[in-house]
This record gives C-alpha cells, structure tokens and sequence, in this order.
C-alpha cells in the first residue's frame, strides 16, 4: 500500500463554524440532474424513449427544475431539448436547466436549443482548481477566471433573444472542481461572474459550489460551503446551490452538512447514478428528511415504480441494499431482529399513537408503497420471532411463545440442512405437516358430542369415537368443560400419562366460516416434565381445542 503518494486534504480555518447546531426543518430546491450528468455515465447513454420516460417521471415527482441536457455537446441531446419544448411537455411550474462550457460556439449552439421554451436556467461552468489550471489548462489564476469572465459575458450577450421571445431566463455559474480549489479563489471567480450578470434579490443567481470529485470528510465540504455562504457580497442575489459526488462514499452527509452550512439548492440523481461512483442520491436525502417529519416535497410514494423506471432508463440495477428502496432493506433474517420487529407491529397496532416506532424500521414500509409481505423472511440466521411473524402475518396463527420455540426447532433443521431461506409457503405446509396432519397409525378422532351435566353449572359429559391404529374405541368421561372431560377419557381409555399445563384459542378469521385456532400445551411426567404442543384448527370453538388435544397426544 503506496501511502506515501497520497495527503490529507487541508481543513478549513473556521473555528466560529454555526452549522453543527443547524438542523434541516425544510426541503432544499431540487434540482434533478439524471438526464444530463447521470446520463452521460452511462455505458448506454438513454435514447429518446428513456429520456421522455425519465422526464415524465421526474415531473410527477415533483422536481420544478430539471436539468435536461447538454445540448451543445450531441444532436441527441439538442434535440431532446427541441423535443420537448415543441412537443409542449413542460409544465408551466417547471424550469428546465442546460449545461455549457464558456466557449462561444458551444453558448450559442445552447442558445438555440432553448428557443421557446417558458422558463430555463442556463448552466455555464468552467473548471477552477490548482490542479486542473496547472495540469488541463496550463494558465495561472487570472488566466482561469478570465475563461469564467468571458463565458459570462457571452451567455448575458445573447440573453435578449430568448428574453425577446419571451422565455424566462435564470441564470447559473459553477466553479468546476470546486473542492479542489482555494476558497478565496473561488470567490474570487465567482464574484467576478457576478460582476458581469449583476444578480438583483429580485433576480438572484445560482451558484452551484461543486464537489465535482468528493475530496474530503463531509465536516470540510461543509466547512467550505459555509465559508462561502459567508464571504459572498451579494448573498441576497444568490440561491447557493451544491452538486455532491459519492466518490468517498458519504456524499450523502456531504449534502446535508452543506444544506445545514447555508446551502439552499441541492442538484443530484435518483437513486445515486452519475460518474465513478455517482451523484448524491436524492431519494435517500429526500426519505431521510421524511423520517425526520419534514416534508420533502418529492413524491416517493411509490418507490417500486421509482425503481422500475431508474433500471429502464438507466439500464443499471438498484442494489438490493440500497437505503430505503432496495429489495432487502425492510426485510429482517435474524432472529433477535426479527423477534423485536413482531413485538414492535404488535405494539404499533395496538397504540394510539400516530408515530412510527418499530425497532429496525426508520420508515414505515407502506409509506413508499411498499407492503409488510417482505419485512421478515427466514432462514439459518432466523429464531422463533420469524417464524412466528410470518405464521401470524400470512396464516393468522398466533402461536404462544413456548409453542413458537418448539416449532422454530423444526424450521431450523430445514434451513440448517438446505443453507437456504425459507419461504412462508414452506413454512405453512410444514406447520400441517408437524400439527395439522394426522400421521399414519395415530390417534383419528371419527366424532365428539358434549352436553352439560345436569344440576351443574360448570361441569360436561364427553362422547368421541377416536381410532387408533384403525380400531375404533368409543370414549365417555366428564370434567369442567370438554376439554377436561376429553382429556381425561384420553388417558383413562389408552393408558396415557400426560398433564393438560395450558389451552389458549382465538379467532383465525370472520364471517359465516370463521375458524377458531387453539393451542393445548401437554406436560409428560415420565419424560422429565417435557412439554408436548398441539394445535387445532375449526369452525367450531368446541372442536378446535379438541383437535389441539388430539395434535399434541399424537406428537408425545
């Protein structure tokens, strides 16, 4: 490991820095920049289905300005451009942007991309930091800022023929490579932008402070941004408007210790595409304010449609991990997870209260349109609290919490055996299988009446015909109930020695075939006490415990 090619990225001198204290009580203007940055790091640049689908749904979305191209730089950019301005598919709320580089023959061929359009940003940029004036340009700080100056210039020349028809024009200026240059330069360049525009609060300038690569820990990104926010004589005719890369990885805390340090404008892609590792993802920053209680003032209502369109127009798979939206991130396999999830829905159904607290979930699910099928799935990792969920939740079994341990036994020797995850289907059928379904040779119960005993309130008398083995016995006892009185014919008739220790039963589902689930706990004396469960299901409340009887004795 070469580690001496390498140095820390200087701090920035601001020891009376406010933003650690800020917190972030409203949404920046969001500014999309899938169809022009995230597009051109495409190894399949989109075509003009993508583009129009990727727009349409950045519409829906909510975004008010979309950066749409860089018209100068391709024929299949202008004429998206064209496309969609003469197609008449911009709403009049929303304001689309265009990137150019301070040369004039690219400014003007942008110009011309623009005629008749409502309302736009036109986004001029040139690169600013030591590296890129020794190494790309080869010219000293003047040199640089006079490409900035003159690009300026060119764009306010040609401002009047877009006026004149009648666009609204706003305009943008970004220090390229901002992280990498001297922040009194910066500001330099950027005032000097300003002098030629002369931005007004009624008609404020954008300037976009880029962390074009991602060059620091987010703290001195937002440390530069503040000081910025700071120095600028004019900062009442300026919307500060940040562009993150993820290039470190935490472009995403990058943004949001900006938006604390005074930045009002944040650009970036759904769901994190863009160069290298990509742009800062507007979906995770927009679902993070969401769990703070702050409006984002995107829709992400419906993130598997969100999903489905990045995949298609950006023909790149969306990680099964990635926050908020991936396949996995609301999904539990292990068992102290899980079992901390099951007591948390519980607890949610059950509350009055109208806020989310649900161990391991930041959001609920169902508020990005997804459903709770897929918030605990089991496998080899999983314990009974899965299992145990995924009975509830999908069979509406509601096993008590010894009968839970005893049958996660029998699902963990599958996934121990296959190494793989298990379904709720598989579960379901192996649940019958162990309680439901009569094995061969055992215990059959053919019929079973009851009826009070006269002259007593609580006590019954049992009749069943119950088979064993294909020979019939006809069985008569009486208790305090049925269960008691069956029990009790149970042992007495087949010499059995059990204890009945427990019985609960509830409603499985409603109306005019409404089933009853119940569950018998048995203890075996002559085998150390051990506890044997069983569990009945039937449309009548008598017979469903009945049949946890019968479960349980044929499982001893």
């Amino acid at each position: 490991m070469h580690i001496e090619k390498y140095q820390a990225y200087p701090p920035v001198n601001l020891p009376d820095r406010t933003w650690p204290s800020k917190v972030i009580d409203h949404a920046p203007v969001w500014c999309s920049v899938d169809l022009r940055d995230g597009n051109q790091a495409l190894v399949d640049p989109m075509d003009s289905a993508r583009k129009h689908r990727m727009f349409k749904t950045l519409v829906e979305m909510g975004f008010k300005e979309i950066e749409v191209g860089f018209p100068s730089a391709s024929d299949t950019d202008f004429n998206f451009v064209r496309e969609i301005i003469e197609g008449g598919l911009i709403p009049d709320d929303v304001t689309i942007q265009v990137l150019t580089q301070a040369r004039e023959h690219l400014i003007e061929r942008t110009i011309e991309s623009l005629m008749g359009a409502k309302s736009v940003i036109v986004h001029l940029y040139n690169s600013t930091s030591e590296l890129q004036r020794r190494v790309v340009f080869q010219q000293d700080r003047e040199g640089v800022k006079q490409i900035a100056v003159e690009g300026a210039k060119m764009v306010k020349d040609r401002l009047a023929r877009l006026e004149e028809a009648g666009t609204k024009v706003r305009l943008q200026y970004s220090p390229e490579s901002f992280t990498g240059t001297e922040l009194d330069y910066a500001l330099e360049v950027c005032e000097a932008v300003m002098d030629v525009w002369q931005p007004t609060p009624d008609n404020p300038v954008i300037i976009n402070l880029p962390s074009t690569v991602e060059m620091s820990t987010p703290n001195i990104y937002a440390d530069q941004i503040e000081w910025m926010h700071r120095h600028f004589t004019r900062r009442d005719s300026i919307i500060l408007s940040v562009h993150p890369h993820n290039d470190r990885g935490t472009g995403v805390a990058a943004t949001e210790l900006a938006v604390m340090a005074g930045a009002d404008r944040v650009e970036g892609t759904l769901f994190g595409n863009g160069e290298r590792t990509g742009n800062v993802d507007i979906v995770t920053l927009g679902l993070n304010l969401f769990t703070q209680g702050v409006d984002p003032e995107l829709d992400f209502s419906n993130i598997n449609e969100l999903m489905e369109v990045a995949e298609y127009c950006n023909q790149l798979p969306i990680h099964p991990r990635h926050p908020y939206a991936g396949e996995l991130v609301h999904t539990a396999f292990s068992g102290s997870h899980q079992d901390a999830i099951n007591k948390g829905m519980q607890a949610i159904r059950k509350s009055n209260d109208p806020h989310w607290e649900v161990p391991y979930l930041p959001i609920d699910p169902q508020d990005i349109g997804r459903n709770y099928e897929a918030i605990i799935r089991v496998n080899s990792q999983s314990g009974k609290g899965g299992v145990a969920y995924l009975l509830e939740t999908d069979h509406k079994i509601k096993l008590p919490k010894p009968a839970q341990a005893d049958f996660s036994q029998v699902v963990q020797k599958i996934t121990d055996a296959t190494g793989k995850e298990i379904n709720s289907e598989t579960i379901w059928s192996t649940f019958k299988a162990e309680y439901l379904d009569q094995p061969e040779g055992a215990f059959k119960l053919v019929s079973f009446s009851s009826s009070p005993i006269e002259g007593s309130n609580e006590r019954e008398h049992i009749k069943a015909v119950v088979t064993r083995n294909g020979e019939k016995h006809t069985i008569e006892s009486d208790g305090n109930g049925p269960i008691s009185a069956f029990v009790n014919a149970m042992r007495r008739e087949f010499g059995l020695n059990f204890r009945l220790k427990d019985y609960t039963e509830h409603t499985r589902s409603v109306g005019s075939r409404a089933e009853a689930a119940a569950y018998i706990e048995l203890t075996v004396p002559d085998d150390k006490g051990r506890s044997v469960f069983g569990v009945g299901i039937d449309t009548s409340i008598t017979m469903a415990p009945i049949r946890a009887v019968m479960s349980a004795v044929n499982r001893i």
